[in-house]
């Protein structure tokens, strides 16, 4: 579903990205409609992360648009992309080590922005977190790292999560637990951008895909109108 006047929530049109001498991607487009989850695959180093850090304000494009609900926001800085309604949980969680568990999450309230996310839903959603809520980020198991992390997003009040490799060094069990969360995430207005290396979870739990290769997009569409072997092919670059 898109917005008004058929507007996607989030549009990227031509977008390339450099480090330095180094280009990491090259002539991106990609969109997520409203309520949709969109997955991003890709091998290491294909650019999936660059991607997620140019939507989040934190890579500065070369050239190309990125658009919220119709705003240019390539150009604005992540605090104020936060603001606007885009909230990320990093590729391994990146908690602040000085900070307890729950004041790791509400860093994620200083956004400000106005939603159904408060500290009491959090903890009714991951329960595991209670009685670990004052220890220090570093002391627990990096699931329960994941959850805060997840938290900390959520606290933002979204319209827009992205979610970077968050099945990495972690438990089957508990990745099942992540992507189940999906589609009541969805259902309360909140739509999915997940970054994977593992296509076969992510694949399952997404309406579209992109995958990248060596920074470009080598095939885009929906999980069920293409194969796995196009998939591999597209994944690894061969054929």
């Amino acid at each position: 579903m898109t917005g008004p006047q058929g507007t996607p929530l989030l549009s990227i049109e031509g977008l390339s990205l450099w480090y330095g001498a180094v280009q990491a991607l090259w002539h991106i487009d990609l969109r997520i409609d409203e309520g949709e989850c969109v997955a991003v695959i890709g091998a290491n180093g294909a650019g999936k992360s660059s991607l997620v850090n140019a939507i989040a304000g934190v890579g500065r494009p070369r050239s190309g648009r990125i658009r919220l609900a119709g705003l240019d926001i390539e150009s604005l800085q992540p605090s104020r992309v936060s603001a606007l309604g885009i909230a990320i949980v990093p590729e391994r969680r990146r908690l602040f080590p000085s900070l307890s568990i729950e004041e790791n999450i509400l860093v994620g309230a200083q956004v400000g922005r106005p939603g159904p996310w408060t500290l009491k839903k959090i903890y009714d959603l991951f329960p595991e977190l209670v009685p670990i809520r004052s220890l220090g980020g570093h002391l627990v198991s990096g699931g329960q790292q994941q959850m805060a992390a997840i938290a900390r997003a959520l606290m933002a009040n979204p319209r827009l999560l992205l979610c970077d490799e968050i099945s990495l060094g972690l438990a089957p069990i508990i990745v099942a637990r992540f992507y189940s969360m999906f589609p009541a995430l969805r259902a309360s207005g909140i739509s999915i951008l997940v970054v994977e290396q593992e296509t076969r979870r992510a694949l399952g739990a997404c309406d579209r895909f992109y995958c990248l290769l060596d920074g470009k997009v080598s095939l885009s569409g929906r999980p069920l109108e293409v194969t796995e072997d196009a998939v591999n092919q597209s994944y690894f670059g061969i054929g």
